[in-house]
């Protein structure tokens, strides 16, 4: 299946249904979802997409952003029903697009990201606890729908039981985005290219070495949540809400079942 809802100027916005879990489960279709920056719905040219994201029924909106991204750029637009909750993750901020060139361009990239699982324990936790008790389809979102919802990403399908081959997959579908994230990046910088020959890029490698290391240092996904807060009714709850029994055509083991749709 092709999980890149069509949006004109939204590039990243997909769907996490569909993917097998443990226990003969699979995540469910058309209730959680992930993007890049919402607030360009305000824009002129994202009228139709305005539209199509109040068709899909959302009414919880996550957005992961810096307070200073939100008032640069707004937030989604408002309307009766859907609650907005703004918990950023990210406490050091940084400019991915003048990174120099690296050695391991992606080792370093984890470990940017590993910056957001040591500083935003409190904010993740949160997160997870809003989308577990979140009613009707919910969203969460940053800027390019990349790294930070990428990692928001893998927990949540961590928790919910998909294996790691797919949530590796997942975060790695933001690939098919990275020529309109690098476009949208020119256009709000007088048409330049970004410094950083790999800005917009989130392949497998990144998750994989974040993943790796935050089993080394905390145990795995499961106990890094507990020890910020997020009780095992909180999980229990999120499960309740993403999971439904598989169709018995499916129940096979889930390994890769990402990778169908790159």
């Amino acid at each position: 299946m092709d999980r890149h809802l069509a949006f004109d100027r939204l590039h990243n916005f997909r769907d996490l249904g569909g993917y097998r879990a443990a226990g003969g489960h699979v995540t469910r279709g058309r209730v959680l979802y992930r993007s890049d920056n919402l607030a360009k719905l305000h824009e002129p040219a994202a009228v139709a997409d305005r539209a199509r994201f109040d068709a899909l029924g959302i009414r919880t909106v996550v957005d992961l952003r810096h307070g200073w991204e939100i008032a640069r750029t707004g937030r989604v637009p408002a309307r009766e029903g859907l609650a907005f909750h703004h918990l950023g993750i990210e406490h050091r901020a940084w400019d991915q697009a003048a990174t120099g060139p690296l050695p391991d361009p992606w080792r370093y990239l984890a470990d940017k990201l590993g910056e957001i699982f040591a500083d935003g324990g409190k904010e993740i936790a949160r997160v997870i606890d809003v989308l577990a008790h979140a009613e009707g389809p919910a969203v969460f979102h940053c800027a390019s729908g990349k790294d930070r919802t990428g990692i928001v990403a893998a927990l949540v399908l961590t928790l919910l039981g998909v294996d790691r081959d797919t949530v590796a997959a997942d975060f790695a579908l933001t690939e098919h985005a990275t020529a309109g994230l690098r476009a949208d990046w020119s256009a709000r910088n007088g048409g330049r290219a970004p410094g950083w020959e790999h800005y917009g890029r989130a392949p497998e490698a990144v998750v994989r070495h974040l993943l790796d290391d935050l089993d080394r240092d905390h145990g795995g996904v499961a106990a890094y949540v507990a020890a910020h807060g997020v009780p095992g009714t909180t999980v229990a709850a999120l499960r309740a809400r993403f999971l439904v029994p598989a169709p018995e055509s499916s129940r096979a083991p889930a390994e890769g079942s990402a990778r169908a749709d790159r």
